[in-house]
């Protein structure tokens, strides 16, 4: 496997950058996810606090926000652990490039919802976000410098 790992720089050389991006941004939702576990984000109801002071600014769809203001906002709790462990997985999946892909497909998801529901404040980062996790999905970026690759060379598919 170690092997496999070194091997990787040579034929996959190309994705050398954009492995080094994807180590940042696994680092950064790693901090992201302890710094919320860590914190009061589980304990209080700041993921309530926010969609409740941003929903009646937020040009959102009906369906949308109906959704946040009828079962976000009451289940406050789990959807705060939902979005930390989220956090979690792809920070610890971009750190060691196993399964990327299925990861930025979560990442996608999630920075949508937080570009929606979300104020304007944050939404440049997270739009820069999205856009890097779209790129993470379409390149496989977990095959350079990552565990994607010893399995991308005995198995190919979609998800390597």
């Amino acid at each position: 496997m170690f092997v496999s790992f070194l091997e990787s720089i040579k034929y996959v050389g190309h994705l050398y950058p954009i492995s080094l991006l994807r180590i940042y941004m696994g680092y950064t939702f790693l901090d992201m996810a302890l710094t919320r576990l860590n914190g009061a984000f589980i304990r209080e109801p700041r993921l309530a606090a926010i969609i409740v002071e941003s929903l009646p600014q937020a040009n959102l769809p009906t369906w949308y926000a109906n959704f946040l203001q009828h079962a976000v906002v009451p289940n406050w709790q789990f959807f705060a652990y939902f979005i930390t462990y989220c956090e979690f997985i792809i920070g610890i999946s971009f750190l060691i490039g196993f399964l990327v892909r299925p990861s930025a497909l979560l990442g996608i998801f999630l920075m949508l919802n937080f570009i929606y529901a979300g104020r304007d404040v944050a939404t440049g980062v997270q739009q820069i976000q999205l856009v890097l996790f779209i790129i993470m999905f379409w390149v496989g970026a977990g095959r350079c410098l990552g565990f994607d690759y010893f399995f991308y060379k005995r198995q190919r598919g979609l998800w390597w």
